[in-house]
């Protein structure tokens, strides 16, 4: 029984997914369905965790919308994603942030990691 959920987990894994960590700058393109029309919205934040493993691994996106945090949970290899682009790589201590709720303005920013030549 095991290595049939092992089979369908592998099935339904996405290999198109970039590597990503907290405090990273997405772009996720989710196709949303409106009547009878499909159309790509583009939802841009940081992660704010990446939690599970294999199919069931999900990760939170939070972006401030006309000063209200808004906050998204995706399946990571979710069917309804069309294309996940990393925008900037954030320098962070921590795997979860969830402490940026708390934090408002210049505080809030996280500083973009730098790469060495």
């Amino acid at each position: 029984m095991h290595t049939l959920i092992t089979e369908l987990e592998k099935a339904t894994l996405r290999s198109d997914v970039p590597d990503f960590r907290p405090g990273d700058t997405l772009e996720v393109h989710v196709r949303v369905i409106e009547g009878t029309r499909s159309r790509v919205q583009v939802f841009k934040g940081f992660v704010l965790r990446r939690q599970g493993s294999g199919a069931r691994e999900t990760f939170t996106v939070r972006k401030v919308s006309y000063s209200v945090g808004v906050e998204r949970t995706f399946p990571v290899h979710s069917p309804v994603i069309e294309k996940i682009a990393v925008v900037t790589r954030g320098d962070v201590r921590r795997a979860k942030l969830y402490y940026m709720r708390d934090l408002r303005g210049k505080a809030a920013r996280i500083r973009e990691k730098r790469v060495a030549r």
